[in-house]
């Protein structure tokens, strides 16, 4: 295999982008539910279209997720390449119970990887039914052992 170029070697990634068909809705999901910050916000007029990007933390320390609202109603339909976004929680069940109580989708409930024990994880679906996985890496003996039902 050939070694990457040098020019990306002091390279990290930035944000990934996903269009949501209601800004305020998936606002209220990503930093409402998920705890991100609004981070920084443009509208392009000329283009028709609103980015916001949101995170946990500042984009120079950390990758963001960019919200792109197009302004003229569209349909988006899903590619089948598209897999999900993954986001570390500390405590998955008590993540899972609060966005349960909202009505946030579960499509899988808390539970360990068959592979690995140590790693718990589920789905959950945002408003215009983007996968996120929670990840809860350490500590999953500390879990209660009462599964969260979708």
């Amino acid at each position: 295999m050939p070694l990457p170029s040098v020019h990306f070697s002091h390279s990290r990634l930035l944000h990934t982008m996903l269009r949501v068909a209601d800004l305020d809705r998936a606002l209220a999901f990503y930093v409402g539910q998920l705890g991100m910050r609004l981070l920084r916000r443009q509208d392009h007029p000329q283009g028709r279209f609103t980015l916001a990007f949101v995170g946990y933390a500042e984009e120079q320390e950390a990758a963001a997720l960019e919200l792109t609202h197009n302004w003229d109603p569209t349909e988006y339909q899903f590619g089948t390449a598209y897999g999900h976004v993954a986001i570390a929680v500390p405590d998955l069940r008590r993540a899972c119970e609060s966005l349960q109580r909202v009505g946030v989708r579960i499509t899988r409930p808390p539970g360990p990887l068959r592979d690995l024990p140590d790693e718990w994880i589920a789905f959950v679906e945002d408003p215009d039914g983007y996968r996120i996985e929670l990840i809860q890496r350490a500590a999953a003996s500390a879990q209660a052992t009462t599964p969260v039902s979708p």
